[in-house]
């Protein structure tokens, strides 16, 4: 009997994105020995078993550079086995892990052992970011070259801002030095103290304190600024507000290397849906205005935002089970990424097909580094096939992360992942 992993697949007839190599039509792809073979027209090759996408949307494995897997310390809220298999259903074949567990990844044994916990139990390709600082607590920065070597390639203090301008500036150095990557989770705690829903007349309303734009945006020019001087690029993660996404446009223009992330509650949501207190619609940086949702549509259009994250936080039930200035920030997404993307950008023209695909594959492994995002002949059989008129309801008994926090619940969405290739192995969806 032949393996699954011999087996030869050939996807027939799907409509092919690939922004990478510059496809985009009717194709078929073969695929051999987990990789891909030949992208080709009405390919009449001998197969073991075929996959009519006829009518669908065949595109590389998306990669989010933005994911909290909770392993290890807070298996409770999710583990890396969980988390894999809901990135899977959501289309997504390789995603980023922050490193604010318990304890941090914040040494090369840390490193070490979640690599382990990845090879065992991972559906997906997992790309291990460490912290910038020991401990997150901004204090001394961690050995990135040991790091390096226990292969860790980006860094994040994430849930925490690195502070100290000095520190982080030889976090850059060292950087541009080494080949990695820096991703900066921009708020100043100072600004943002206690706040837990956006600053303005919705939180008034409410009797919630508010956080201000400008503890995120005042930290993106400031990282902006040692960027500049220290000759290193610098990712910015989670972008919510207008005057960020300006901030952000302007440097690029003036050739500072700047990469932004945003993630789908900050277009398909806004403080407006904080009026019933529903502690899954409290994230940081939190929802904002219509204003600034037009503004982050605006700058995923014209380029200043690069990719599309999903933050996905998970928390049980009883964390998010109380007062709203209690309540844990953050919400999962994995699994309604897409979805909401073709809802909000794609069918109301603020992105193509294609925009959004190189969004959401290609843009997230360039910042990375890694050989992803793309369909090229040769490389890995990492494919999401997409039915892109199909509806469904997300029911909260159908989510494969171990938590479900998520305001989407009972939305009815469009656009469904129909099957996903890792490494030429069809997966359960």
């Amino acid at each position: 009997m032949v393996s699954r992993w011999h087996m030869k697949y050939l996807i027939k007839g799907g409509h092919v994105i690939d922004p990478a190599n510059k496809i985009d039509g009717i194709f078929d792809i073969l695929i051999c020995d987990g990789k891909i073979e030949k992208i080709g027209k009405d390919l009449g090759i001998k197969r073991d078993e075929v996959i009519d996408a006829k009518g669908k949307i065949v595109a590389p494995g998306f990669v989010d550079m933005h994911v909290h897997l909770r392993e290890p310390g807070r298996e409770d809220e999710e583990t890396v086995y969980s988390g894999t298999r809901a990135a899977i259903k959501g289309g997504f074949t390789t995603v980023a892990c922050m490193p604010n567990t318990e304890p941090p990844t914040d040494n090369p044994a840390a490193a070490n052992t979640l690599r382990a916990i990845i090879k065992k139990d991972a559906a997906c390709n997992v790309v291990i970011v460490g912290t910038i600082t020991e401990l997150r607590q901004g204090l001394k920065l961690t050995e990135f070259l040991r790091m390096k070597e226990a292969g860790v390639t980006a860094f994040s203090d994430d849930g925490s801002s690195v502070d100290d301008w000095a520190l982080l500036a030889g976090a850059l150095s060292e950087a541009a030095a080494q080949g990695l990557v820096m991703i900066e989770h921009c708020e100043d705690k100072k600004l943002s103290a206690g706040g837990v829903m956006n600053a303005g007349f919705m939180a008034t309303k409410m009797g919630l304190k508010g956080i201000s734009g400008a503890s995120e945006y005042e930290r993106v020019q400031r990282n902006i600024d040692l960027a500049r001087k220290k000759l290193s690029g610098i990712h910015i993660a989670h972008v919510s507000c207008k005057e960020s996404v300006d901030l952000i446009r302007k440097a690029k223009r003036d050739g500072v290397k700047v990469t932004a992330e945003t993630a789908p509650h900050y277009f398909a949501l806004t403080e407006d849906c904080c009026a019933a207190y529903d502690t899954n619609t409290k994230m940081n940086p939190p929802l904002r205005s219509k204003e600034d949702v037009e503004a982050v549509k605006k700058g995923l259009a014209d380029g200043t935002i690069d990719t599309i994250a999903t933050d996905h936080a998970p928390h049980t039930d009883a964390e998010k089970d109380v007062e709203f200035d209690s309540a844990p920030f953050g919400i999962i997404g994995l699994e309604t990424a897409l979805s909401l993307a073709v809802t909000e950008l794609v069918d109301k023209k603020v992105l193509s097909w294609s925009e959004l695909i190189m969004k959401m594959s290609a843009n997230p492994a360039r910042i990375l580094r890694i050989e992803k995002g793309a369909l090229s002949a040769g490389s890995s059989a990492d494919i999401v096939i997409i039915d892109p008129d199909k509806e469904y309801i997300y029911k909260k008994d159908s989510i494969g992360s171990k938590s479900k926090n998520s305001p989407f619940i009972d939305w009815k969405l469009k656009a469904k992942v129909t099957h996903v290739f890792m490494g030429g192995k069809p997966c359960l969806l």
